[in-house]
């Protein structure tokens, strides 16, 4: 029965839809050269991707099922859903993704290790020489859960921020 709710049935939709285009978008730009996991946060499509996604499954929460109220615990509750369809379902297509294609997770150490190589030493001396040699030992052994596990909390951070404005952008009260 929890299926039927607007509440559940529109993240789930949209979610879904994100996923497909996500891991569709992540696997273009691996085949055209640009390692996923290598490109900077800012850069990232997920932020665009997940923000079209939740404003049109808050949207239509509100003026399809709603009568145009929709209240800020409901528009974080559907974005939370969304967001979790979407993170689970592209980390597990990741997973198996680099499972299949194991020169994935190879190429993703020796391009990180290539552009660690190149850091200025400013860069270097910020994020400490101590911890970025940790991290270089710690790359080895990185498994494709790792990186499956990554995007998911990747995607739920990126999503969190964007979810909050959304929904303040988006959310109607009653009016007293």
């Amino acid at each position: 029965m929890w299926h039927r709710q607007p509440l559940v049935r529109i993240p789930a939709k949209f979610g879904l839809l994100a996923a497909g285009f996500g891991f569709v978008f992540f696997l273009t730009l691996y085949f055209i050269g640009k390692h996923p996991f290598l490109v900077p946060v800012f850069f990232d499509f997920r932020i665009i991707l997940l923000g079209f996604a939740i404003f049109f499954a808050l949207r239509e929460l509100r003026e399809r099922h709603y009568g145009g109220l929709l209240f800020f615990w409901q528009g974080m509750l559907a974005s939370l859903l969304l967001t979790l369809i979407f993170a689970l379902l592209t980390g597990a297509a990741i997973w198996v993704f680099a499972g299949v294609y194991p020169e994935f997770l190879s190429q993703y150490v020796q391009l990180f290790r290539e552009q660690v190589a190149t850091f200025p030493a400013d860069v270097v001396e910020k994020i400490g020489k101590e911890n970025l040699e940790r991290n270089l030992k710690a790359i080895a052994d990185t498994h494709a859960f790792d990186l499956a596990t990554l995007y998911a909390w990747q995607s739920l951070l990126i999503s969190f921020f964007v979810s909050i404005i959304l929904t303040v952008i988006l959310r109607r009260q009653p009016k007293l």
